[in-house]
């Protein structure tokens, strides 16, 4: 059975982009809610193996479609707790490199990732990514999609676009929350070391 990871941080360390409020209802109930659920099929069904194991096993079939949602819903929100760090940080070497190179520099892949996250209909992620070769790309996923079955990218950072991530906080603003959340909470070290992994052929982060 798979448990609920705590937060890297207090539930108001992220304030004011993400208020207390929000990370108690969005960690509390909603992630909750998905180990809840994967954890019954898992135990009614008699499967093993990590969380990764479960949504690269159940992506694509209908039959497993519940597990699929569930699971990937269960690590995307875990992954996107690591993203994000209290402490406003810059990214730095070989990442800030690739960001200059590949996406025009940090504000122009601001610019970029929010025109993809407002752009995105209905509910989602936006990720910064890079390929096998080290080349960044941004790419949004629908519902509880994300890039585990792509063995060809690594994701590096993502921001939730489901509105229980931000409604309470701003509303219907999902562009504020995006700019407001890029300049402030993005984790860069995180980041880099995702970037490491990407070019290496390592695996990167791994749900614990």
């Amino acid at each position: 059975m798979f448990k609920l990871p705590d937060l890297p941080y207090d539930h108001a360390a992220l304030e004011p982009v993400i208020s207390q409020a929000t990370m108690h209802l969005h960690h509390g109930k909603h992630h909750k809610r998905y180990f809840d659920v994967m954890n019954q099929i898992v135990e009614e069904q008699g499967l093993s193996g990590s969380i990764e194991d479960l949504v690269r096993a159940s992506a694509g079939k209908a039959e497993s479609r519940k597990l699929f949602n569930n699971a990937a819903q269960a690590w995307n929100h875990t992954f996107f707790w690591v993203c994000m760090s209290p402490q406003r940080q810059a990214p730095q070497g070989e990442l800030a490199a690739a960001i200059d190179r590949d996406l025009g520099g940090l504000e122009k892949l601001k610019a970029d990732f929010v025109a993809k996250g407002v752009g995105h209909f209905g509910s989602g992620w936006v990720w910064l990514a890079a390929k096998r070769d080290g080349t960044l790309v941004i790419v949004d996923s629908h519902d509880g999609e994300n890039l585990l079955t792509d063995d060809g990218v690594l994701p590096l950072l993502v921001c939730d676009l489901w509105e229980h991530a931000y409604y309470l906080d701003h509303k219907n603003d999902r562009e504020g929350f995006l700019k407001a959340w890029f300049d402030a909470l993005p984790n860069w070290s995180f980041a880099a070391e995702q970037y490491s992994a990407a070019k290496s052929g390592g695996k990167g982060w791994q749900h614990p």
